[in-house]
């Protein structure tokens, strides 16, 4: 015996093989027309771009590696100077400052005024 679950009284009901293999009464079918493809036309016509490509700005790789790639003696976290250094010590003071008010918060929990 075949099932199928009733929308209406929401319980599973006897039914017929080809009720139970396709529920809710949906019938499988073929579209008629294809979905059209998203990507398939290009943004901009060939003869628009022509030859030349454009790019957004400068390729800053091959400095960008030049200066990191030097041994000065300087980390890599502090080649580009005072703007690195700048994160650097705040992000330290920041550290710092949170794990002193980390552990005054548990001095006062573990010492809890009378």
């Amino acid at each position: 015996m075949y099932y199928k679950f009733s929308g209406f009284t929401q319980r599973l009901t006897g039914s017929a093989p080809s009720t139970a293999y396709s529920p809710q009464g949906l019938k499988p079918s073929v579209p008629a027309d294809p979905a059209p493809l998203i990507f398939a036309t290009p943004t901009k016509v060939v003869s628009e771009s022509g030859s030349v490509v454009e790019y957004m700005g400068a390729n800053k790789v091959s400095d960008l590696q030049k200066l990191f790639q030097t041994s000065d003696g300087v980390p890599v976290h502090l080649k580009r100077g005072l703007p690195d250094k700048l994160l650097y010590r705040s992000t330290m003071a920041l550290t710092i400052g949170g794990a002193m008010y980390c552990l005054v918060a548990l001095y006062i929990a573990a010492h809890p005024r009378k």
